[in-house]
C-alpha cells in the first residue's frame, strides 16, 4: 500500500527546491495569494516551530507574533503557491519541535543565533 502511495505522489506531486532548514530557524516564506483573478505574492516572517514528514508530503510550522496574538501557519513543502523561502537566522535549539515556544513572552522568547 505505502509504495502505490509512493508512486503516486512521484508522479503528481512537483518537488520544489529550497534551502534546508530546522527548528529554531527565522524564514520568510513568501507565497502567491489569489483572490478572484487577481493574484499577489504574501510574505510570512517567523520562527520555525516544527518540521515534520519527509520526501513529499514535508510540512513546516511557522510561528509569528502580530501584536500581542500569536500566530501559527502550517506550510506543506511542495504546496505550488509557495514561491520563496529565505532563511534569515539560523537558531540554536535542542530540540527538534520547540512547542515550549508557544508559552515564552518577552526577552525569554529568544533564540540564539549560530
Amino acid at each position: 500500500m505505502d509504495s502505490v502511495v509512493k508512486l503516486v505522489q512521484d508522479k503528481l506531486i512537483s518537488k520544489n527546491e529550497f534551502p534546508s532548514f530546522s527548528a529554531g530557524d527565522t524564514l520568510t516564506v513568501t507565497i502567491e495569494i489569489r483572490e478572484g483573478d487577481k493574484v499577489r505574492p504574501q510574505s510570512f516572517k517567523g520562527v520555525v516551530i516544527q518540521v515534520k514528514g519527509r520526501g513529499t508530503s514535508k510540512t513546516f510550522t511557522i510561528r509569528k507574533m502580530s501584536g500581542t496574538v500569536g500566530v501559527e501557519r502550517i506550510f506543506p513543502l511542495n504546496m505550488p503557491g509557495l514561491k520563496k523561502i529565505e532563511v534569515n537566522k539560523k537558531g540554536k535549539v535542542r530540540q527538534s519541535r520547540i512547542y515550549y515556544f508557544r508559552e515564552l513572552r518577552g526577552k525569554k522568547a529568544r533564540i540564539k543565533e549560530v
